[in-house]
C-alpha cells in the first residue's frame, strides 16, 4: 500500500450554505446539459442562453466541449509548453469510448461544483452515451440536472458542418466519429427537446429561458 493510499479523505461542509449563495445570486443553481450531434447547435444555443441570463442579472457560465479540451481535459499537442505536454500525455483525453466517458465524468463533477455555488452551469457536449449522462444526473440533487436534447437530423448537421468534421469522417480520415461510425444515443426522457432542424437558435434559447422560469430557477 502506498503512502498516498493510506491518507484518509473526508468531505468538508461549507460554512456558507447553498441557499444563501442562491439568495445572493437571485437564481437557483443547476446544470443545464445540452446534448446532441456535432453541429446541431449546442454551443450556439448555450451561449445565447448565457447571454439572456446575464441580461437578467442571473449567474451562469458555459462549459463548452472544445474549451474544456484546451485545459482540464487537454490531450497531447493542446498545451503549448513542455510541462503541459507531459501532463497531457499522462492525464489528457482523446476520443476513445473510455476517454469520452472520463471527459463527461470530469465535466460533470465541475458542473456540480458550479451548481452548488448557486450558478447555472450550461454544458455543451456531444456526450453521445446515455449511460454517461445518466451517471452525471445521479451525482446531482433531484431537479438539479436539466437534460436538453438539441435535436437536429444528421443530414442537417452535415450540411452545417462548420469544422468540416463530417466530411473527414465520411472520407475515412476521422475514426469513431459520432453519428457516422460511432453511435449517438438520444435521451429517452429529457427535460426539454429543442427542434434544431426547423427553429432558429434564438427561438431555441428562448424556449430554454421559458423552461427555467417555469421551474423557478430564475
Amino acid at each position: 500500500m502506498t503512502e498516498q493510499s493510506q491518507v484518509e479523505v473526508y468531505w468538508h461542509n461549507h460554512s456558507v450554505p447553498r441557499e444563501e449563495r442562491e439568495a445572493l445570486n437571485t437564481n437557483k443553481g443547476c446544470v443545464v446539459w445540452f446534448t446532441g450531434l456535432s453541429a446541431c447547435g449546442k454551443s450556439t444555443v448555450a451561449n445565447l442562453v448565457d447571454h439572456k441570463l446575464h441580461s437578467l442579472k442571473k449567474h451562469s457560465y458555459v462549459l463548452d466541449g472544445d474549451n474544456v479540451r484546451h485545459g482540464l481535459n487537454a490531450g497531447p499537442g493542446m498545451l503549448k509548453d513542455e510541462h503541459g505536454e507531459e501532463f497531457a500525455k499522462r492525464f489528457g483525453l482523446g476520443f476513445s469510448a473510455q476517454d469520452r466517458e472520463e471527459n463527461i465524468r470530469r465535466i460533470g463533477a465541475v458542473a456540480k461544483l458550479f451548481s452548488e455555488a448557486g450558478v447555472i452551469a450550461l454544458t455543451a457536449f456531444i456526450s453521445p452515451y446515455r449511460i454517461d449522462r445518466d451517471r452525471v444526473r445521479k451525482t446531482l440533487k433531484e431537479g438539479d440536472f436539466i437534460e436538453v436534447f438539441v435535436d437536429a437530423p444528421l443530414d442537417v448537421c452535415e450540411k452545417r458542418d462548420p469544422k468540416g468534421l463530417y466530411k473527414k469522417a465520411r472520407a475515412g480520415e476521422l475514426k469513431g466519429f459520432t453519428g457516422i461510425d460511432d453511435p449517438y444515443e438520444a435521451p429517452r426522457n429529457p427535460e426539454l427537446v429543442l427542434d434544431a432542424g426547423t427553429k432558429t437558435a434564438g427561438q431555441l434559447a428562448e424556449e430554454v429561458i421559458t423552461y427555467l422560469k417555469s421551474k423557478g430557477v430564475v
